[in-house]
């Protein structure tokens, strides 16, 4: 496949992201030279460290795009909706992918045609636990806490569903996706069940298939990787210039703004990947509460500037507001309810 070839299909262009990636590099280059390679080792860090997530996900999404697999989905989440959106919970809770590599599966659903109730709870839960992070966290922070983190995301998932179920029932949020987004690959973007029902489990027997796959393949890679980039490259000017460590120190288990302060600061200042279980076990060493801490690493989970950069590409503001509020105030809930857990 030609460079040419290439640029047609992922959309290349020196659009928004792009210009904004290389004019904060010239920024940085002139306010202050020191910090260029660190930022942009800290942004081929961090992309490389979620890269087998970006990927899997991008794979199951060209998959489900190639293999028809999307024309099911939509009737197999239209039925009962409290059951879609509790199944699709527990599937996030369940699932591997992270706030960023989850990215490319919610959009192949929403394009999909799938309700925003049941990709909502899925979206919320599936940052925020693991089998593998089941296990490192409890290594750290011990057995309750760890059940309790895991109960939170299950259920922020679920209320997220349902809030979201509740609103599009109401009226709102009727149109979802942006624009660049609904047609921005062509007649690729429509539901495929329009045209064609059948599942092509094996599609790359079919030719016209297996360019579907690469087609979607590149498109999704390609938006992830000019936000990402875009993204984790204004991360390290915020660990930079402000410390995680020194911003959670502000923190005390006595202050009853502690924990939604922590939610607030937990979605700028958290680490992406696992490295966010030692830094946040050494800062309630020093002194910020469980409650807290526990806030601080949902609200972070779920929508860490990388992966909020990225949904607010993806959907339209009203979705975008809807998916960071549920995750703000998920997580609030989830450290209040944490301390009382304690306590009692």
């Amino acid at each position: 496949m030609s460079f040419i070839e290439l640029t047609k299909i992922s959309n290349f262009r020196w659009d928004r992201v792009v210009l904004a990636f290389i004019a904060t590099l010239l920024l940085i280059a002139t306010l202050d030279h020191n910090q260029l390679l660190p930022s942009l080792a800290f942004a081929f860090e961090s992309m490389f460290g979620i890269l087998p997530f970006i990927l899997l996900s991008i794979g199951v999404a060209a998959y489900t795009k190639a293999s028809n697999l999307d024309s099911k989905v939509n009737s197999i989440s239209s039925g009962n909706p409290v059951v879609s959106i509790s199944v699709a919970a527990l599937f996030g809770t369940l699932s591997p992918f992270c706030s960023c590599g989850v990215i490319p599966l919610i959009s192949g659903l929403l394009r999909a045609g799938v309700p925003l109730a049941p990709v909502m709870a899925f979206w919320i839960s599936s940052p925020l636990m693991d089998p593998e992070m089941f296990i490192l966290t409890s290594a750290v922070f011990g057995i309750e806490f760890t059940t309790f983190k895991t109960i939170a995301a299950f259920l922020m998932g679920l209320s997220g569903g349902l809030i979201a179920y509740t609103m599009v029932r109401a009226g709102f949020f009727q149109d979802i996706m942006r624009p660049q987004e609904q047609g921005g690959c062509g007649s690729s973007c429509a539901p495929s069940s329009q045209a064609d029902n059948r599942i092509y489990w094996k599609f790359w027997h079919s030719a016209d298939r297996k360019q579907l796959f690469k087609n979607e393949a590149i498109t999704n890679s390609w938006f992830l990787f000019k936000w990402l980039a875009l993204a984790f490259l204004f991360e390290s000017l915020m660990v930079a210039y402000l410390p995680v460590d020194k911003v959670a120190l502000l923190f005390g288990d006595d202050q009853w703004w502690s924990i939604p302060l922590g939610a607030l600061i937990g979605i700028p200042a958290y680490l992406n990947g696992y490295a966010a279980i030692p830094t946040i076990n050494s800062l309630m060493e020093l002194g910020m509460g469980a409650g807290t801490g526990m806030t601080f690493m949902l609200a972070g989970s779920v929508s860490s500037i990388p992966a909020a950069m990225s949904v607010y590409a993806l959907v339209k503001k009203p979705t975008f507001f809807l998916y960071l509020s549920l995750g703000l105030l998920g997580s609030i809930t989830a450290g209040y309810a944490f301390e009382l857990w304690l306590v009692s």
